[in-house]
Parts: structure tokens; C-alpha cells; sequence
């Protein structure tokens, strides 16, 4: 009995040994991607080559300007001479000029009229459609659902007049939804690394430095490129800044790591700081360059005319910068003035109340019958009235199953279409639904990937699964067709405009 005392009280004195968590499993991780790399590539360059020849046929037409067309070529071309929007009595401007530089490049290039300021919208939708294809793949480790998201977004008509037309908000979903897929990229990376470095450890793990993290600076940039076009941007980042910590979380719970919460603190958010918010910022200011430089650009001096405001150890420039975008906030808040064309965040998941960009009256043939020339800013009705049950579905995948792909989708949604909902008073139109556009379309597509059905199933059922899938791109692709004339203006008689107006709305 006297040699078992010592063992005992060594035994009660010994540190307890921290326990490892178990590893979760397999089925939580995002699907393994393809491995036609190479391949998967080439089809993305094929449809993005076919979506830029569509949009770019007689893209100049019409020569007038659109919409609000109105204030950006104009301010764009400005830029272009001065640097800056000049400050002209009778306008406002009431957003950063990262989209209007975009607009002038084009005018730059081609010159002062419809195919300059609408190539580099032509431009940027091309991309997002490029993008969409591959986030798609990436989310649900398919090339083909990958090209049936692109495919859908392409045949969309709401992205294919956005495409040609002198807007800022294609710029917009290009930024947002790029800057998603490198957070994405991002995920998968980190979650592999952690994944193999902890690998076969025992005992207390306290996890490690990542090193450089480039998908998420990429992020950073982009998400501060989105909010230099238009602010709506910022949701976005705010949004996916919290998204990727949890990701961050998840990689290292995943991997086993006690204590992932204050792991991901020590390892993850210093990293996350810099690239999701000093690094936006930063973008942000930079794109305002022209402004600092120039001596009549819009508030410029502010600070100079009211030297008695707060922060004086603050540079005057950056007063006067904080100070003409408090104006922006109370423009764009108390913004309530009616407008033939406004409408809801809920009529757009239903195409409830589309945009007339163009429709010249007193039209007539050669017989003196009418004629009309109709540019709507309208989504294929087929691919839209679906948005709202696939969302639902979304939401069930998301807690059935803890699907990550939903997850994805959700957080964008919510950033892009929820955050409409704070101020319903505020005019608004349904081109603010630019940038969660693609994110609807991968609701869609995630539909159809249960639709198709999983890689373990039968070879029936995977063939009637893509043959309802097929159908249903086909019946898209056939919708767009059919609109088509009301997406460019062509020429129709009444009876055939007709046809097209589905809803009263629509008029």
C-alpha cells in the first residue's frame, strides 16, 4: 500500500492533458471540386465569349440617353476632362465616381456616344456571367451546374439590358459577386491547410499562423470597389466579413481544435481586419483621388469655408469628404419623391414593375400601321417567377442539411434583397437588384442540382433528372428569345407588343 501513495498523489498533481475535439464529419465539408480543370475553363471562356457577341450587336442603339443614362456618360465624360464631376448648380451628385470611371474609360476608347459608355457595362456583365459560372462550380463541385447558372444568368433579360446600358449598378454585381467568390476560394484554402497541418496531431493544438491569405485580400479589394460604385456595397462586406470569420471557425472545429472560437480570434481576425476593413477603405479613398486633386470638385473646400467644426486636428480635405457625404446619407435617406417606374423589394422577385427605358411615340410603318419600339428593363419571367420557391427550398437545404453552398446564398440575399426592406419610404427601383441578381440564379441552380439529383444516384434517375433540368434551361432560353425584341428595341406591331406585356404592370 505504501509504494501506491506517491502514484496517487503524482497522479492528482499531473496537469490535466487538454482533449483534442473529434474531427466533424466528412459530409459537413463543401463537395471536392472536379477535376476538369482545364476543361471547365475552356466552357466558361465559350460562354462568356457567346454572352459579350449577344450584348454587343448594335449596342450603340439607340443613340439617346436611357434612363438615367442621364447623369452618368454626362458626369463620366466630366471626369474625363477634369477629374472630377463638375459641380454644375443644377445637379447633385450623390455617388463615389468608381463606376463613372469605369464609364469613362469606355468613352475614353470609343468616344462620347452609346458604345462608349455602354462597352464597359457590356464589359462587366460579361465577367459577372464568367464569375457566377465558376462560383457555381466551386459550390456545388459541378462544371455542369457550374455552365447551367452561367447559361441562366446569360438568357436573363433584366442582366442582358443591364449589360448594355450606361448604368452604374452592373459594376456593382461584377465587384460583389467576384469579391464573394474569392472569399470562397479563400474558405476552401484555409480550411484545406488546416485541415492537413493538424493532420494526425494529438494532445492540445492551439493552431497556427495561415500566413498570407490572398483570396481574401482580393475580397478586400473588391468589396471596397463595390462601395466606391455605389454604397449598397458595403452590405455586402459587412455581411461576408462576419461570413468568413465563421468559416474560419468551422475550419478549425472541423480539424479538431479545442477552443476554435478563441483560435479563430488570435489567428484569424487580425488578418480579417486588414483585408475586410482597412484594406475597403483604403479602395474607397483611392477612388476619390480625382476629387482631392481637384479645386472646384463638389464640397471640395468645405472644410476651409467652416473652419470652427469638429475634428480640427483632422485633415480639411477628409472633413470635407465626411462632410458631402453626410449630405449623400440625407439625400439618399429622405429620397421619397414618386416616380412612374418605382417599385418594392417584393414586386422584383416577381418582375412586378419593370423599367421603360425606351419608347419613341408617333412610330408608323409603311402602310401607316403602329409601330412600336419598346426597350424594358425586364427579367425573363420564366427564370424570375421562380426566384421565391427556390429560395424557399434554399432555406430548407440550409436547415436540413447544413448546407454550406446555402449558406453562401442566404448571406448574399439577405445583404443585397433583405436590407432594402430598412426604408421601404425611399424610392426605389428594380435595377437594385443588380448585384444579388446572380445569387437568385444560384438559388435556382442549387434547386436544380436536387433536381438532377446526387452523383450516387441510379443512372435513371440522374437521366431524368437532367432531362427535367434541360427542359427547364430550354424553356429559359426559349422566354428570352421571345422577349428579345422588347430587351433592344425592335421594331413590333401593337398586337406583338402586346403579346409581351404579361402584366399591367408592365406598361
Amino acid at each position: 500500500m505504501a509504494l501506491l501513495a506517491p502514484e496517487r498523489v503524482d497522479d492528482e498533481a499531473a496537469p490535466p492533458v487538454p482533449r483534442r475535439r473529434p474531427r466533424r464529419p466528412a459530409r459537413q465539408l463543401t463537395p471536392a471540386l472536379p477535376t476538369d480543370r482545364v476543361l471547365s475553363w475552356v466552357l466558361a471562356a465559350v460562354l462568356g465569349i457567346a454572352t459579350f457577341v449577344s450584348r454587343l450587336w448594335d449596342l450603340s442603339y439607340p443613340g439617346d440617353l436611357l434612363f438615367d443614362e442621364a447623369y452618368y456618360p454626362p458626369e463620366a465624360n466630366e471626369m474625363l476632362e477634369w477629374g472630377y464631376e463638375y459641380n454644375r448648380g443644377y445637379t447633385f451628385i450623390v455617388h463615389p465616381p468608381l463606376g463613372k470611371w469605369l464609364i469613362a474609360s469606355g468613352i475614353r476608347v470609343f468616344g462620347y456616344d452609346g458604345f462608349g459608355w455602354r462597352f464597359p457595362s457590356l464589359v462587366a456583365g460579361t465577367v459577372a456571367v464568367v464569375v457566377l459560372t465558376r462560383l457555381a462550380r466551386r459550390l456545388t463541385g459541378s462544371t455542369l451546374l457550374g455552365l447551367v447558372a452561367g447559361l441562366l444568368m446569360a438568357l436573363d433579360g433584366f442582366s442582358f439590358t443591364l449589360g448594355r446600358i450606361g448604368l452604374l449598378d452592373v459594376f456593382l454585381q461584377v465587384f460583389v459577386v467576384s469579391a464573394v467568390a474569392c472569399l470562397v476560394v479563400d474558405r476552401d484554402r484555409v480550411r484545406q491547410r488546416v485541415r492537413e497541418r493538424t493532420a494526425g496531431l494529438t494532445g492540445a493544438a492551439t493552431g497556427f499562423a495561415l500566413g498570407p491569405r490572398g483570396w481574401r485580400i482580393a475580397a478586400g479589394v473588391l468589396f471596397g470597389c463595390a462601395a466606391s460604385v455605389k454604397w449598397s456595397g458595403v452590405y455586402f462586406l459587412a455581411f461576408f466579413a462576419v461570413l468568413s470569420l465563421f468559416w474560419d471557425r468551422a475550419a478549425w472545429r472541423e480539424a479538431g481544435v479545442p477552443s476554435p472560437t478563441r483560435t479563430v480570434l488570435r489567428r484569424g481576425l487580425p488578418g480579417a481586419v486588414w483585408a475586410l476593413a482597412v484594406l475597403p477603405v483604403l479602395t474607397y479613398l483611392a477612388s476619390f483621388t480625382g476629387w482631392f486633386l481637384g479645386e472646384s470638385s463638389q464640397g471640395r473646400h468645405w472644410a476651409d469655408q467652416n473652419p470652427d467644426t469638429a475634428f480640427p486636428f483632422v485633415p480639411g480635405a477628409l472633413r470635407s469628404l465626411w462632410h458631402m457625404h453626410e449630405e449623400w446619407l440625407s439625400f439618399h435617406n429622405g429620397l421619397s419623391t414618386p416616380h412612374p417606374w418605382e417599385s418594392g423589394p417584393w414586386s422584383w422577385l416577381v418582375d412586378g414593375r419593370p423599367i421603360l427605358l425606351w419608347n419613341p411615340q408617333g412610330l408608323t410603318d409603311s402602310t401607316g400601321d403602329q409601330v412600336v419600339r419598346y426597350i424594358l428593363m425586364v427579367g425573363t419571367p420564366t427564370l424570375w417567377l421562380v426566384f421565391a420557391p427556390a429560395v424557399l427550398w434554399l432555406g430548407w437545404r440550409l436547415v436540413a442539411r447544413r448546407d454550406p453552398a446555402a449558406l453562401v446564398v442566404v448571406v448574399a440575399i439577405a445583404a443585397g434583397w433583405g436590407t432594402w426592406f430598412v426604408n421601404l419610404e425611399r424610392t426605389m427601383f428594380i435595377f437594385y437588384m443588380a448585384p444579388v441578381l446572380p445569387f437568385f440564379v444560384l438559388a435556382v441552380t442549387l434547386a436544380l442540382q436536387d433536381v438532377l439529383g446526387p452523383v450516387r444516384a441510379t443512372l435513371a434517375r440522374r437521366r431524368l433528372g437532367l432531362a427535367a433540368v434541360s427542359l427547364y434551361v430550354a424553356v429559359v432560353a426559349m422566354t428570352f428569345v421571345f422577349f428579345y425584341p422588347v430587351l433592344v428595341g425592335q421594331p413590333l406591331s401593337y398586337a406583338e407588343w402586346l403579346q409581351r406585356m404579361w402584366f399591367p404592370s408592365w406598361f
